[in-house]
C-alpha cells in the first residue's frame, strides 16, 4: 500500500468523524465500529433503547459521504415485500412493472428489527448475503456499497421476535450502546436548547467530504493488509476458546473467524496501516463476536453478559509480540 493512500484513508476517516461530532455526541464507539463495517464492507446490529441517536448518526454518515439513505420501521404487520419490492400491473401499458422497495439504497436503516415477525426479517437475508434481491424471480443487483444497519431494542423489551440465527450470523458487527453520561446528555441538551433538530438534516450544517468512490477503494485496501501468521493463530486460539469454554454452550463458527480478521484487516486502515497488529484484533474481537456464540442458560439467568466471557478469554489467550 503506497503511503499516499493510507494518508488519504486516514484523512477521510478523520473528516467523517469530525462531520459527525457537529451532530452525535460521545457515541464513539457508535462511529467507529460503523466505519470500521463499512470498510470491511459488512452490516452492523445496533442494540439500545429508543432515542440513543441510531437513527441520527446513520443519516448524518451518509450525508458526509453523499451516500442514499433510507429507513424502514418495522412493525408487527410489516410483509417482506415492504422491504424487498414488488411487481404492480400498470392497466395503461397492461404490463408488470417493478416497483422497488426502500432496499435499494446505500445505507438501509432497518429500525427495531426485532418488532417484525421472522418472515419479514428473514427477507433482508439475501440482500446481506448477496448484495441481490429476487422479485417475482428477476433477481436484481442492489447499489455498492451497500450497508445495513439495523436496530434492535433489548430483548426483555415487550412487543420483541428473537431475530433467526441465520440472520443474526450475517451481521459483521453486534454493537451495544447506552445512556449517555450526564456531561453528554447536557451538551445534547444544550444544543437543542438553541435550535438545533435532529428531525432536519438541512440544518445539520453537514458536508460531504468523500465519495463512494473513496469507499470502495478502502474496502479494496483493506483486503491487502499483511497479517503475520502468528496474528492468524491469535486470532484462531480466541476462535477454538469460544468452542472450549465451558460457561459457552454454542462457540463461534467458522464465518466468526473470518468476521474477525475481516475487522481487525479494516481496524488497521481505520488507524492509518496497513498491517494489523494484536491491538486491532483485541479491539474487534467483542463487537463481532457477542452475537455469535451462546452463553449456557444458568449463566444467563445469573444476568453473565456474553461481554464478560469474552473479555476472560482474551485475559486467557497469549498475546503475540
Amino acid at each position: 500500500m503506497e503511503n499516499s493512500r493510507e494518508t488519504k484513508i486516514k484523512r477521510i476517516v478523520d473528516q467523517i468523524k469530525i462531520e459527525l461530532d457537529k451532530v452525535i455526541v460521545e457515541q464513539q464507539d457508535l462511529v467507529e465500529f460503523s466505519l470500521i463495517s463499512l470498510i470491511s464492507g459488512g452490516h452492523v446490529l445496533i442494540e439500545g433503547v429508543p432515542g440513543l441517536a441510531k437513527t441520527l448518526m446513520v443519516r448524518a454518515l451518509a450525508k458526509t459521504i453523499d451516500l442514499d439513505f433510507k429507513r424502514i420501521q418495522f412493525t408487527p404487520d410489516l410483509m417482506p415485500a415492504d422491504v424487498t419490492g414488488t411487481k404492480v400491473y400498470n392497466m395503461a401499458s397492461r404490463e408488470f412493472e417493478l416497483k422497488k422497495g426502500p432496499v435499494f439504497t446505500n445505507f438501509l436503516l432497518a429500525d427495531e428489527i426485532n418488532r417484525t415477525p421472522p418472515k419479514t426479517q428473514a427477507g433482508l437475508l439475501e440482500s446481506m448475503a448477496e448484495g441481490t434481491v429476487s422479485i417475482d424471480g428477476e433477481m436484481l443487483n442492489l447499489p455498492s456499497p451497500y450497508m445495513v444497519f439495523a436496530t434492535q431494542n433489548p430483548l426483555e423489551y415487550e412487543g420483541t421476535y428473537p431475530l433467526p440465527e441465520a440472520l443474526v450470523d450475517r451481521f459483521l458487527m453486534k454493537i451495544v450502546i447506552d445512556y449517555p453520561s450526564f456531561a453528554a446528555e447536557l451538551e445534547v441538551l444544550n444544543r437543542h436548547h438553541s435550535g438545533f433538530k435532529s428531525i432536519n438534516p438541512e440544518d445539520w450544517d453537514l458536508k460531504a467530504v468523500c465519495s463512494w468512490q473513496d469507499i470502495v477503494e478502502a474496502q479494496q485496501m483493506s483486503i491487502g493488509v499483511k497479517v503475520e501468521p502468528q496474528l492468524m493463530e491469535y486470532i484462531m486460539k480466541i476462535i477454538t476458546e469460544t468452542r472450549n469454554d465451558p460457561t459457552i454452550e454454542i462457540g463461534s463458527s467458522p464465518r466468526g473467524s473470518i468476521a474477525l480478521l475481516q475487522c481487525a484487516k479494516a481496524c488497521a486502515i481505520y488507524n492509518g496501516r496497513d498491517y494489523v497488529i494484536p491491538e486491532d484484533i483485541k479491539r474487534m474481537t467483542i463487537p463481532t463476536l457477542r452475537h455469535r456464540i451462546v452463553l449456557r442458560p444458568e449463566l444467563e439467568l445469573e444476568g453473565i453478559k456474553a461481554d464478560e466471557v469474552l473479555l476472560q478469554i482474551l485475559s486467557k489467550v497469549k498475546v503475540p509480540r
